[in-house]
């Protein structure tokens, strides 16, 4: 069982920045990516941003590139979402997951979201 835990969420104006932490414990010897979704309200949960476990490569929405930079701190089980020159098309609730391999498959874990708010 895997638990996973985002902070940092809060309210920003637009052109500011925020920096979001997510966290994984429990079984999590074997992580294989993180990363992060949003949803907005009346919207569909939308990726964001993910990072390769081992060797570190990212992949981003073409709605963020340029803009947001994701990382991961394997000693820690922890990816971050520095997220730069925000608009107010940002503000969502935003996910993370951890995909951890176990018993021959990736299952993926997701935590409760962490609000995001920018004002214009």
């Amino acid at each position: 069982q895997v638990q996973v835990v985002e902070s940092g969420g809060g309210l920003v104006q637009a052109g500011g920045s925020l920096r979001l932490s997510c966290a994984a414990s429990g079984r999590t010897d074997s992580t294989y990516a993180m990363g992060w979704f949003r949803q907005a309200p009346g919207k569909e949960r939308e990726f964001v941003a993910a990072v390769s476990w081992e060797g570190g490569s990212t992949e981003y929405a073409d709605s963020v590139k340029g803009r947001f930079t994701i990382s991961r701190d394997n000693a820690k089980n922890t990816v971050y979402l520095q997220m730069n020159s925000l608009k107010p098309k940002d503000t969502a609730v935003y996910y993370c997951h951890a995909d951890v391999y176990s018993d021959y498959e990736i299952r993926r874990y997701w935590g409760q979201g962490t609000q995001v708010t920018v004002s214009s």
